[in-house]
Protein backbone atom coordinates (compact mmCIF):
# COMPACT_ATOMS: atom_id res chain seq x y z
CA UNK A 1 0.00 0.00 0.00
CA UNK A 2 2.79 2.68 1.07
CA UNK A 3 4.70 1.17 -2.08
CA UNK A 4 2.11 2.19 -4.29
CA UNK A 5 1.29 5.42 -2.52
CA UNK A 6 4.57 6.48 -2.90
CA UNK A 7 4.88 5.43 -6.79
CA UNK A 8 1.66 7.50 -7.44
CA UNK A 9 3.26 10.42 -5.98
CA UNK A 10 6.17 10.41 -7.78
CA UNK A 11 4.27 9.74 -11.06
CA UNK A 12 1.96 12.39 -10.34
CA UNK A 13 4.32 15.20 -9.49
CA UNK A 14 6.37 14.01 -12.07
CA UNK A 15 3.81 14.90 -14.87
CA UNK A 16 2.26 17.79 -12.91
CA UNK A 17 4.94 19.03 -11.21
CA UNK A 18 4.12 22.50 -9.12
CA UNK A 19 0.00 21.79 -9.12
CA UNK A 20 0.55 17.94 -7.88
CA UNK A 21 3.01 19.58 -5.30
CA UNK A 22 0.25 22.02 -4.27
CA UNK A 23 -2.38 19.36 -4.32
CA UNK A 24 -0.67 17.00 -2.11
CA UNK A 25 0.43 19.44 0.27
CA UNK A 26 -2.47 20.94 0.79
CA UNK A 27 -4.08 17.53 1.38
CA UNK A 28 -1.42 16.90 3.85
CA UNK A 29 -1.99 19.75 5.77
CA UNK A 30 -5.60 19.52 5.92
CA UNK A 31 -4.68 16.46 8.06
CA UNK A 32 -5.18 13.85 5.26
CA UNK A 33 -2.38 11.10 5.53
CA UNK A 34 -0.08 12.29 2.38
CA UNK A 35 3.40 11.93 3.17
CA UNK A 36 5.45 15.16 2.69
CA UNK A 37 8.44 13.05 3.20
CA UNK A 38 7.79 11.55 -0.25
CA UNK A 39 6.30 14.71 -1.99
CA UNK A 40 8.76 17.26 -1.13
CA UNK A 41 11.75 15.39 -1.90
CA UNK A 42 10.60 13.53 -4.84
CA UNK A 43 10.42 18.07 -5.61
CA UNK A 44 13.92 18.03 -5.41
CA UNK A 45 14.56 15.40 -7.23
CA UNK A 46 12.96 17.52 -10.15
CA UNK A 47 15.57 20.74 -8.94
CA UNK A 48 18.22 18.41 -9.39
CA UNK A 49 16.82 17.10 -13.35
CA UNK A 50 16.54 21.28 -13.87
CA UNK A 51 12.12 20.86 -14.30
CA UNK A 52 11.70 22.84 -11.22
CA UNK A 53 13.95 25.30 -9.28
CA UNK A 54 14.36 25.19 -5.57
CA UNK A 55 12.11 28.09 -4.57
CA UNK A 56 9.84 27.51 -6.70
CA UNK A 57 9.25 23.89 -5.03
CA UNK A 58 9.40 25.06 -1.59
CA UNK A 59 7.22 28.29 -1.84
CA UNK A 60 4.45 26.20 -3.65
CA UNK A 61 4.83 23.47 -0.78
CA UNK A 62 4.57 26.67 1.84
CA UNK A 63 1.94 27.82 0.01
CA UNK A 64 -0.09 24.72 -0.29
CA UNK A 65 0.67 23.87 3.48
CA UNK A 66 -0.97 27.01 4.87
CA UNK A 67 -4.41 25.77 1.93
CA UNK A 68 -4.98 22.80 3.80
CA UNK A 69 -4.17 24.49 7.43
CA UNK A 70 -7.01 26.81 6.85
CA UNK A 71 -9.65 24.08 5.94
CA UNK A 72 -8.07 21.81 9.17
CA UNK A 73 -8.72 25.16 11.30
CA UNK A 74 -12.01 26.16 10.15
CA UNK A 75 -12.87 22.22 10.70
CA UNK A 76 -11.39 22.47 14.13
CA UNK A 77 -12.85 26.33 14.68
CA UNK A 78 -16.70 25.77 13.75
CA UNK A 79 -16.63 21.77 14.59
CA UNK A 80 -14.16 21.10 17.32
CA UNK A 81 -16.20 22.46 20.76
CA UNK A 82 -19.08 21.07 19.59
CA UNK A 83 -17.08 17.24 19.01
CA UNK A 84 -15.69 17.59 22.35
CA UNK A 85 -18.62 18.93 24.57
CA UNK A 86 -20.63 15.50 22.78
CA UNK A 87 -17.30 13.02 22.53
CA UNK A 88 -14.87 14.55 24.97
CA UNK A 89 -15.55 12.04 27.93
CA UNK A 90 -14.62 8.83 25.62
CA UNK A 91 -11.38 10.44 24.71
CA UNK A 92 -10.82 12.19 28.20
CA UNK A 93 -11.56 15.84 26.97
CA UNK A 94 -13.29 18.30 29.50
CA UNK A 95 -14.45 22.06 29.24
CA UNK A 96 -11.31 21.88 31.41
CA UNK A 97 -9.32 21.30 28.84
CA UNK A 98 -10.67 24.02 26.42
CA UNK A 99 -9.73 26.30 28.73
CA UNK A 100 -6.21 25.16 28.85
CA UNK A 101 -6.14 25.60 25.55
CA UNK A 102 -7.37 28.53 24.77
CA UNK A 103 -5.16 30.18 27.10
CA UNK A 104 -1.88 28.13 25.79
CA UNK A 105 -2.93 29.82 22.26
CA UNK A 106 -3.42 32.69 23.95
CA UNK A 107 0.05 33.11 25.21
CA UNK A 108 1.99 31.10 23.07
CA UNK A 109 0.01 30.60 20.04
CA UNK A 110 2.41 31.82 18.08
CA UNK A 111 5.49 30.13 19.02
CA UNK A 112 3.51 26.68 19.38
CA UNK A 113 2.43 27.00 15.39
CA UNK A 114 5.83 28.05 14.07
CA UNK A 115 8.02 25.54 15.70
CA UNK A 116 4.93 22.44 15.24
CA UNK A 117 5.22 23.04 11.67
CA UNK A 118 8.92 21.80 11.36
CA UNK A 119 7.77 18.35 13.57
CA UNK A 120 6.79 14.99 12.08
CA UNK A 121 3.18 14.63 12.42
CA UNK A 122 2.25 17.57 14.94
CA UNK A 123 2.93 19.86 11.85
CA UNK A 124 -0.19 17.97 10.10
CA UNK A 125 -2.74 17.99 13.07
CA UNK A 126 -1.39 21.84 15.01
CA UNK A 127 -4.01 23.00 12.79
CA UNK A 128 -6.85 21.90 14.79
CA UNK A 129 -6.60 22.93 18.40
CA UNK A 130 -5.60 26.06 16.63
CA UNK A 131 -9.36 26.28 15.72
CA UNK A 132 -10.66 24.65 18.74
CA UNK A 133 -8.67 27.50 20.61
CA UNK A 134 -10.21 30.38 18.29
CA UNK A 135 -6.77 31.42 17.68
CA UNK A 136 -6.43 34.60 15.69
CA UNK A 137 -6.45 33.97 12.00
CA UNK A 138 -4.03 36.50 11.06
CA UNK A 139 -1.12 35.22 13.46
CA UNK A 140 -2.48 31.71 12.92
CA UNK A 141 -1.54 31.97 9.13
CA UNK A 142 1.70 34.10 9.35
CA UNK A 143 3.09 31.66 11.64
CA UNK A 144 2.12 28.60 9.61
CA UNK A 145 3.60 29.47 6.10
CA UNK A 146 6.73 31.36 8.42
CA UNK A 147 7.31 27.18 10.09
CA UNK A 148 6.45 25.70 6.73
CA UNK A 149 9.05 27.29 4.74
CA UNK A 150 12.19 25.91 6.38
CA UNK A 151 10.65 22.30 6.81
CA UNK A 152 9.50 22.18 3.23
CA UNK A 153 13.02 23.90 1.87
CA UNK A 154 14.89 20.97 4.30
CA UNK A 155 13.05 18.37 1.98
CA UNK A 156 13.43 19.70 -1.28
CA UNK A 157 17.25 20.28 -0.17
CA UNK A 158 17.44 16.71 0.68
CA UNK A 159 16.08 15.37 -2.52
CA UNK A 160 18.16 17.98 -4.57
CA UNK A 161 21.37 16.44 -2.90
CA UNK A 162 20.46 12.83 -2.36
CA UNK A 163 18.69 12.88 -5.99
CA UNK A 164 20.22 9.14 -7.18
CA UNK A 165 20.20 7.48 -3.85
CA UNK A 166 16.35 8.10 -3.07
CA UNK A 167 16.23 4.57 -0.75
CA UNK A 168 19.20 5.55 1.51
CA UNK A 169 17.48 9.42 1.74
CA UNK A 170 14.01 7.87 3.11
CA UNK A 171 15.67 5.36 5.13
CA UNK A 172 17.33 8.75 7.26
CA UNK A 173 13.92 10.25 7.13
CA UNK A 174 12.42 7.20 8.28
CA UNK A 175 14.54 6.98 11.47
CA UNK A 176 14.54 10.73 11.67
CA UNK A 177 10.54 10.54 12.31
CA UNK A 178 11.01 7.51 14.34
CA UNK A 179 13.66 9.63 16.92
CA UNK A 180 11.24 12.49 16.75
CA UNK A 181 7.83 10.87 17.71
CA UNK A 182 10.22 9.37 20.54
CA UNK A 183 11.18 12.55 21.70
CA UNK A 184 8.03 14.05 21.93
CA UNK A 185 6.18 11.34 23.24
CA UNK A 186 8.81 12.05 26.41
CA UNK A 187 8.36 15.36 26.18
CA UNK A 188 4.67 14.83 26.56
CA UNK A 189 4.76 12.44 29.27
CA UNK A 190 7.06 14.32 31.57
CA UNK A 191 5.06 17.71 31.09
CA UNK A 192 1.77 15.57 32.11
CA UNK A 193 3.78 14.18 34.72
CA UNK A 194 4.98 17.68 36.26
CA UNK A 195 1.23 18.76 35.67
CA UNK A 196 -0.22 16.03 37.87
CA UNK A 197 2.25 16.17 40.20
CA UNK A 198 2.47 20.38 40.87
CA UNK A 199 -1.45 20.41 41.02
CA UNK A 200 -1.65 17.89 43.97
Amino acid sequence: MLAWLEHTLKTDIEQYKLLAIYITMTLESACIPIPSEVVMPYAGHLVAKGSLSMWQATLVGAIANLSGSWLAYTAGRFGGRSFIDRYGKYIFLSHKHLAMADHWFATKGEATVFLSRMLPAVRTFISLPAGIARMNIVKFSLYSFLGSLPWNFLLVYLGYTFTDRWDELQLYLHEFNIVAFSGIAIIVVGYLYWRKKNNR
